[in-house]
Formats: C-alpha cells, sequence, structure tokens
C-alpha cells in the first residue's frame, strides 16, 4: 500500500530527537508560553526571514487573527472587502467572514492554480482594503505585479501559507524571499500532515510589523498584554511547549526534507505520460515546495479507484469548492469555471519525503495504463 502521507514512517527518521524534546518539556513541567515557544518563534521567523513570529493554536486562527488585529489597528472595518483566490481550502474565506469582511472571489488560471494576478486590479474598488494570497499545494502564488498593486493601491497583502513552508520567489530578480515574508503578514499551519508539521494543531503569524505582532500577541491571549489586563476581547489561541519543540527539531530538517519532495515531483514530471492526465505546469523548484502533488483527469473518479485497486492511495484536494458549500449557500449560484475545472478533476498523488524510489514507479506505471 502506498500512503499519500505516511506520518509514522516520516517521525521514525528523527524519533529520538522528538522523544528528547518532548522529555525535556515534561521535566521542566512547564507547557504554555514558556522558553520552547519563544525558541521556536525566534528560529521560525529567523528561517522566514521577518522580525515577528507570533506561535498560535492552529492555521485558522492564525488567518483571522492577522485581520483581526488590522481591525483593532484601524486598518479594516466591519464591511471592507478582502481580495481571495476562488480556489482555496475554506479556512482562507472563514478567516474573512469571521471578522465580518467580504471576501471577494478571483479565479486562478488552470496552469498555475494560484490567484490569477491579471484579475486583480480590476476587482478592486474603494472598500477594498487588502489580499489575501493563498499559496496552494505548496506552489508560489506571488508575482513582482501583485506587490505593485498592493502598493499602488495601499492594500495590505497577507499571505495564507498554510502548505508553502520553504517556498519562496526571487522579488525583483534579486532577492530571493520565502513565502512568510513577502507581504505585510502571513499565517502558517502545522497541522501534523503540513511539510512543518506539529504533533497536534498549530500556528504561526510573521510579519515586520511590530504593532500588528504586538496586537495579535495580545488578542491570542484573552486580550492580554500583561496579566489579568485586557486591551481587547481576545480569543484563548496559544500554541503548546510540547508542538514548540517539537517544530523547532523539524524545522532544521525542513529544506532537506523539501528538496526530497522535489525530487519526487522531478520522477512525476519526468514519467508520467498518459493523454488522459493533465499536470500543472512546471515551475522552478525555489518556487514549489510541493506539499501536493495534483494532478487533473476528467475521470478523476475513475482514475481514484483505478489506483486504489493497485495499492496506490490518493486525496482530492477539494471536492467541493468554497462557493459551492452549504455554509455559503448564498453563493451556490455563483459560476467559477476555472475554479469548478480544478475541484472537478484534481486528484492529490502520494507526496512525501520517505515515498521510496520503487514506490514512485509503482504509481507511475499505474497512472500511464489507466485507459
Amino acid at each position: 500500500m502506498v500512503k499519500p502521507l505516511d506520518l509514522q514512517a516520516i517521525t521514525l527518521q528523527h524519533a529520538a530527537a522528538y522523544k528528547a524534546a518532548v522529555e525535556r518539556v515534561v521535566d521542566s513541567g512547564w507547557f504554555l508560553q514558556g522558553e520552547e515557544t519563544r525558541r521556536f518563534e525566534s528560529d521560525y521567523a529567523r528561517y522566514i526571514g521577518t522580525q515577528h513570529a507570533v506561535a498560535v493554536a492552529n492555521g485558522l486562527d492564525a488567518l483571522r487573527l492577522i485581520l483581526r488585529g488590522y481591525k483593532e489597528m484601524g486598518a479594516m472595518q466591519d464591511g471592507d472587502e478582502i481580495i481571495v483566490p476562488a480556489n482555496t481550502y475554506i479556512a482562507t474565506i472563514l478567516a474573512i467572514t469571521d471578522n465580518h469582511l467580504v471576501p471577494v472571489l478571483v479565479e486562478p488560471t488552470f496552469d498555475h492554480l494560484e490567484l490569477d494576478i491579471d484579475q486583480v486590479e480590476q476587482h478592486i474598488t474603494p472598500k477594498t482594503r487588502g489580499v489575501m494570497t493563498v499559496h496552494l499545494y505548496g506552489r508560489i502564488a506571488y508575482n513582482d505585479q501583485l506587490g505593485e498593486i498592493c502598493q499602488k493601491h495601499h492594500l495590505k497583502l497577507m499571505e495564507d501559507c498554510a502548505q508553502s513552508h520553504g517556498c519562496g520567489f526571487m522579488v525583483k530578480g534579486s532577492r530571493f524571499t520565502k513565502t512568510g515574508a513577502l507581504g505585510d503578514a502571513a499565517a502558517h499551519s502545522f497541522y501534523p500532515g503540513k511539510n512543518l508539521g506539529a504533533f497536534g494543531d498549530a500556528g504561526a503569524v510573521t510579519t515586520n510589523d511590530e504593532e500588528l505582532a504586538a496586537v495579535i500577541r495580545a488578542l491570542a491571549n484573552y486580550g492580554s498584554q500583561r496579566k489579568y489586563v485586557f486591551a481587547y476581547t481576545g480569543m484563548n489561541s496559544r500554541m503548546s511547549e510540547i508542538d514548540a519543540a517539537v517544530l523547532d527539531v523539524k524545522l532544521k530538517y525542513l529544506d532537506e526534507d523539501n528538496r526530497k519532495r522535489q525530487q519526487l515531483a522531478a520522477y512525476y514530471y519526468e514519467h508520467i505520460n498518459n493523454p488522459l492526465i493533465t499536470l500543472p505546469k512546471r515551475i522552478p523548484d525555489e518556487n514549489n515546495v510541493y506539499h501536493q502533488f495534483p494532478i487533473f483527469c476528467e475521470r478523476r473518479d475513475a482514475l481514484q479507484q483505478f489506483l486504489a485497486n493497485q495499492g496506490i492511495q490518493t486525496l482530492i484536494h477539494y471536492p467541493i469548492p468554497p462557493h459551492k458549500q452549504a455554509c455559503y449557500r448564498a453563493w451556490n449560484h455563483l459560476s467559477y469555471p476555472i475554479t469548478e475545472r480544478i475541484h472537478a478533476q484534481e486528484l492529490s498523488l502520494p507526496m512525501n519525503q520517505v515515498i521510496t524510489p520503487q514506490q514512485a514507479e509503482t504509481i507511475v506505471q499505474a497512472l500511464n495504463t489507466f485507459l
């Protein structure tokens, strides 16, 4: 059986280091807001290339807290608009509506699967306050044009980096910048299945904005900047010391693990050869850390069953686009054809750093024999 993601095998690679980190926390007797969290925040900010990283409970909270922080600072207010890709996991949009802001959905391109930046400017109105771009599947969703549009219209550029740990872009052709440092603020998820995953739910916000970081840190701690004094009506969103300790270990191996994913992706690109299967446009490895490897097939469900019959497990990311979900029923009549095509045809192949060459060959052979 070839699994999409074998967390047990991935964890066993560095099990001794994880156990030592957990034991260190247990022995310390300190489980929240301690030295482990401070160390990870510092190391992660350094890795991303920002001045601040604020550890929170999960990726959705990270997204929500960025927008809430801007509202507290007066940069946004109820009813303001945020441009967001129509093709995304629903958390990105939930964060916007949770904050009483209005998502303005913009189509992706089918080749790149990410926000169609050429369409962004035509969706800007007097109520637009920001763009929430999403580096979906581990692929870059930024270029210099997007940065220039946001600067020109005085918009906050926010990144959803839930799937892009370690991905980056050569800004203006001269400065390689990781996702999480390309805009004004960024949300990160450390759900266990991510390229950088905790042992439970965890997340972070990265930014160079000192005021925003301070506001988010307070909001995530019940709204308190010092004990029993509450500047905001906040929430409880804190990373555990155990997850911080484990993430700090995993961070040391992230680039190496991403390289292994890129090598597997290269094998897929070079050997998958079936006219019924479409691959996304290949982009440089520095722009893609392959959180998922999506392929597209008009007979997606039949292909998934065909692979399952040969012991190859696959996943669909995602079967129903946000605008067709029951929770956003007011949008169900809307049509976003490219997004809908992606969600109808997408199938994610096994993609992780422990897949063997033999397993990769098995996957490719199966794909190439699908009729």
